[in-house]
């Protein structure tokens, strides 16, 4: 949590404001839910424990910001984080995926942070046994108990290239000698880059293309997961010979050499303690798993209350297995999203209901609020589309006016077809630029192209016009 020590809930929202326009509620509530987190980890001993986190349950309709609010605070907070649909789990003893499927997913996803912070850590010197297994294979090193007069000739190199360096001069220096000057001339090589280019013969992992994967009664996919590993530690691992370019080849030895450096015991328990005090679980469409049995007709409901049964002790606070280790869900924060149009948040088992006790109606989208959408974040959809048209040598300029009207079409057609929040800017900005889009670069090579709101209008005027027709197409 060091990176967001510093921080406080008005900064917070301050930060996720660069992403997300409005929903000012939300924001202030999981930035409270992230201060508290580190209010927590330093508070005395004898409380720290006893402090759980204020889960949340974000309410509102598709395409508002709910997964956007939740994907950057874990970012921000560069907490381990997943994203499950709560649709896709079962009660368990039926064929589906239990619900503490998610902590096991979510351990791996924090386990993969930790082994790439800790390839950071050890990047200067993977990279320098990465330049000595390439030597290797350049240059290969003298063998003991050998003829003294017999060099071996190195390989990915023509002979020319290599009878011409002064450090080949027999009558002056022994094998061992000539060989470590050579190699030590195209190790300055490698260093300044020279040999990027030269395509050398590696000897890489040939994937198997098969999985597994058991889908049965709680544990069963914890032990398909051991079974798959212990079966791929008794077969031989495949390996074919590629040609490639240094350049390439570099990222291959470079993620064999980390993982001999990594220590892994120690990632897997850093990672396992990353989980249980920094964790994010988004939670998304709850309501799809709100309601009451009996209004189904009295069956059994396996996707509905049984998995809020199965989720109430994930949730409130459990050990489960995984297979690095028992993971304790006490501390994880989990954030709820639903747009809960036929439910409401009632409906969920009220066990449940008390184990998220912030609750916070999003806003709908405005038409001002495209509009800010279309201009303010970082990664606003209008950038995104100039940074593609500058790569082909194109600059893209949107008229203010062209925005303004294409954020009207927006809401307007939020309005009366149906309200899909700000993913609607997405299918209206790409049947804008359709055209434009495909000329380039056949008809359109370079320069520069103005969006205005007579060409948006143009673009759009036969598909505004014809309702019916904006519902297969916006």
């Amino acid at each position: 949590m060091s990176h967001v020590e510093n921080l406080t809930p008005r900064q917070i929202v301050a930060s996720l404001d660069q992403f997300i326009i409005g929903q000012n509620a939300a924001k202030k509530s999981v930035a409270i839910a992230l201060r508290n987190r580190w209010r927590r980890m330093n508070a005395s001993d004898s409380i720290r424990e006893e402090i759980v986190p204020n889960n949340i349950i974000l309410i509102g309709p598709t395409g508002v910001g709910k997964t956007e609010i939740a994907r950057r605070l874990a970012r921000l907070a560069r907490a381990p984080f997943i994203k499950v649909e709560a649709t896709k789990f079962t009660e368990v003893g039926y064929v589906g995926r239990d619900v503490e499927s998610m902590i096991r997913d979510l351990t791996e996803i924090s386990l993969n942070m930790v082994k790439l912070e800790m390839q950071e850590d050890i990047k200067p010197r993977a990279e320098e046994m990465v330049d000595e297994r390439i030597l290797d294979i350049l240059i290969p090193p003298v063998r003991k108990n050998r003829n003294v007069n017999r060099q071996p000739k190195p390989t990915g190199f023509d002979s020319t290239a290599v009878s011409s360096d002064s450090a080949y001069d027999p009558s002056t220096s022994t094998d061992e000698e000539l060989n470590e000057r050579t190699r030590e001339k195209f190790r300055q090589k490698l260093k300044d880059g020279q040999l990027e280019d030269r395509k050398i013969e590696l000897d890489v992992q040939a994937g198997s293309g098969q999985t597994m994967q058991i889908f049965g009664p709680q544990g069963m996919e914890e032990m398909g997961m051991n079974l798959q590993d212990m079966l791929g530690n008794l077969m031989p691992k495949k390996t074919k010979k590629r040609q490639m370019k240094i350049s390439e080849a570099r990222k291959h030895l470079f993620q064999e050499e980390a993982e001999k450096l990594i220590d892994h015991d120690a990632a897997v328990q850093q990672a396992l303690a990353r989980v249980q005090s920094t964790g994010i679980v988004f939670l998304d469409e709850i309501d799809k798993i709100a309601g009451n049995s009996s209004k189904s007709g009295g069956g059994p409901d396996v996707s509905r209350q049984g998995v809020q049964r199965d989720l109430l002790p994930v949730v409130e606070g459990s050990t489960v297995t995984t297979k690095y280790g028992m993971v304790k869900t006490d501390h994880i924060l989990f954030i709820a999203s639903g747009a809960f149009s036929t439910a409401k948040p009632s409906d969920l088992i009220p066990e449940l209901q008390g184990r998220f006790p912030i609750r916070v109606e999003m806003d709908s989208l405005t038409e001002e609020d495209f509009y800010n959408i279309l201009t303010a974040p970082q990664n606003a959809l209008t950038k995104q589309y100039q940074a593609m048209m500058e790569s082909e040598g194109i600059t893209l300029n949107f008229n203010n006016e062209a925005l303004r009207e294409i954020a009207s079409i927006a809401a307007a057609v939020n309005q009366d077809v149906e309200n899909i929040g700000a993913r609607r800017l997405h299918t209206i900005l790409s049947t804008v630029l359709e055209d434009l889009l495909y000329s380039v670069p056949d008809d359109i090579h370079s320069g520069e192209i103005d969006i205005d709101k007579a060409y948006v209008q143009k673009q759009l005027q036969h598909i505004v016009r014809d309702k019916d027709l904006s519902q297969f197409i916006l």
